[in-house]
C-alpha cells in the first residue's frame, strides 16, 4: 500500500485529505468482494433516476441484458467511445450489482445509467432511428448510419423482444467470417460503437 501511494502522490495530493482512508492490505481484502483486491476502492451515491435527456449521440439501448458483466463492460464501452448516456430497460441486471460495477471499471462515474420502459424511451424519442442489432439485420458496413441515434442491443439469449419490432427503423448485423454462433452482446455493442464513431 505505500509504495501505491509513493507513486501516486501526486494525484492523491488532488483529493481532498478528510475523503482519503488509507488501509492495510488486510482490511482492503475484508472490504472488496474481490479475492485480489484493487490497491483503491471508491465510495459513490448511487445518482438519483433522471429524466430523459436531449440526445445529440448514439445511445445505447438494453432490452432485458442479464448478465452484470456485459453490462459493466457495455458501459465502459460506451465511456471509451465518448458516450453519456445508456437507457436500460426494467427487466435489465441492476447496473449496481457488484460484478457490473467491477467491469465498468470507474466508468458508472461518468456514463448515466437510465432504467426506463422502453417503450416510454421509444416514445419519447419518436423523432431518433433505432437500430436493433440483429444476427439477420442487414451488414451494418452498408447502412448510412445516423447521429443521433439509439442502438438497441437484445438479451444475451432471446435476442430483441417482438413488441419493440415496430419502433425499429433498421436492423443491422456485424458481418461473420468464421463459424462462431454468435456474438457476446457487449462485444457486439463495442464493435457497432466503433463502427459508428469511427465512420
Amino acid at each position: 500500500m505505500d509504495d501505491w501511494l509513493t507513486r501516486h502522490e501526486a494525484k492523491i495530493k488532488c483529493v481532498d485529505s478528510d475523503a482519503l482512508v488509507v488501509c492495510s492490505a488486510i482490511e482492503m481484502e475484508k472490504i472488496s468482494s474481490l479475492q485480489t483486491p484493487s490497491p483503491l476502492l471508491a465510495v459513490a451515491d448511487i445518482p438519483a433516476p433522471a429524466a430523459l435527456p436531449k440526445l445529440t449521440d448514439l445511445t445505447i439501448v438494453l432490452d432485458g441484458v442479464q448478465d452484470p458483466g456485459n453490462l459493466g463492460s457495455i458501459v465502459r464501452t460506451a465511456d471509451w467511445f465518448g458516450l453519456k448516456h445508456v437507457i436500460v430497460s426494467e427487466d435489465t441486471v441492476d447496473a449496481y450489482n457488484p460484478k457490473t460495477v467491477q467491469a465498468a471499471m470507474g466508468s458508472l462515474l461518468r456514463v448515466a445509467v437510465m432504467e426506463y420502459s422502453l417503450e416510454k424511451v421509444f416514445k419519447h424519442y419518436a423523432h431518433i432511428p433505432v437500430y436493433a442489432a440483429d444476427m439477420d439485420g442487414t451488414d451494418v458496413r452498408t447502412e448510412a448510419l445516423a447521429t443521433p441515434a439509439l442502438l438497441l442491443i437484445g438479451n444475451e439469449g432471446n435476442g430483441i423482444k417482438p413488441e419493440w419490432e415496430p419502433f425499429v427503423h433498421r436492423t443491422v448485423t456485424i458481418p461473420r467470417f468464421g463459424e462462431a454462433e454468435s456474438l457476446n452482446a457487449a462485444v457486439a455493442t463495442a464493435i457497432l460503437c466503433s463502427l459508428w464513431k469511427l465512420k
